[in-house]
């Protein structure tokens, strides 16, 4: 038996002591770790000033990016209305350029209509003069008195246009030229064809004389009337082709006809 184990005391100290060095290692450990945990905090709060210290950088990229991309979009939409521009511009050149062809071809073709028309009339003027050369030219002898004025009338009147409905003083129908003629001597005559066709005698056409009405169809339905000049010719306004014209009663015998003088 230990010549100390009667002291009890003295074990329990050495208990105590124990425990109390572990209990102050306990304490100390806990104290580096708050210690190390104290230490480690500003160090780990340093990634969080640096993340907000690097957010101006990343805000402000952004910005440019989309300041770029705003500055695209206006140079698409300037480009687009620049074009918009030029496409509207061509359109009126071509519109332009068609109303200035089609002016064009309207004064063409009216200038082609009036060289026509001018050539026409020139024709006219001369197939005229040549019926008034061919009828001074015929035996036809023109009597005195009323009939001589009606058929000096008429002989004046050759190469006038034939218009429907024309009453002179250039341009006649057959009944309108033949009113007038005898007008010239103070007979007043009707109007048409197919009242003049019974306006005086009736005589048959082989025993007509100058000056007796002629016509074409039936008694007061004729279609035609001339003025009989002897010798088998007759003056009348033919038609639109023709004009007012000498034609010889072989190419178009008339019907009948009636004598007014």
């Amino acid at each position: 038996m230990s010549h100390t184990a009667h002291l009890r005391s003295h074990r329990k100290s050495r208990r105590r002591a124990s425990s109390l060095a572990l209990r102050a290692g306990v304490a100390g450990g806990v104290l580096s770790t708050l210690a190390v945990a104290g230490a480690s905090s500003p160090a780990n709060a340093a990634p969080t000033v640096t993340d907000t210290a690097e957010l101006p950088t990343l805000t402000g990229g952004l910005s440019t990016q989309v300041a770029r991309t705003a500055e695209v979009t206006q140079q698409a939409a300037d480009a687009y209305a620049t074009q918009a521009l030029r496409d509207a511009a061509i359109a009126k050149a071509v519109k332009e350029a068609e109303k200035d062809q089609t002016s064009a071809e309207r004064k063409a073709k009216a200038k082609k209509k009036a060289a026509e028309e001018a050539a026409r009339r020139a024709a006219a003027a001369a197939s005229r003069s040549s019926e008034r050369t061919t009828l001074a030219s015929t035996d036809v002898s023109v009597p005195g008195g009323s009939v001589g004025t009606v058929l000096s009338f008429l002989r004046a009147q050759v190469g006038d246009a034939y218009v429907s409905g024309g009453t002179g003083p250039n341009s006649w129908d057959c009944s309108g030229l033949v009113q007038a003629a005898f007008k010239q001597v103070g007979v007043s005559l009707p109007r048409t064809s197919q009242d003049q066709s019974t306006a005086g005698t009736s005589v048959s056409v082989s025993s007509a004389q100058p000056g007796d009405i002629l016509y074409w169809g039936g008694a007061g339905s004729a279609y035609h009337v001339g003025v009989y000049l002897g010798g088998g010719k007759y003056l009348s306004a033919a038609n639109p082709s023709k004009g007012v014209v000498v034609e010889d009663l072989s190419g178009y015998p008339a019907s009948g006809a009636v004598r007014v003088l």
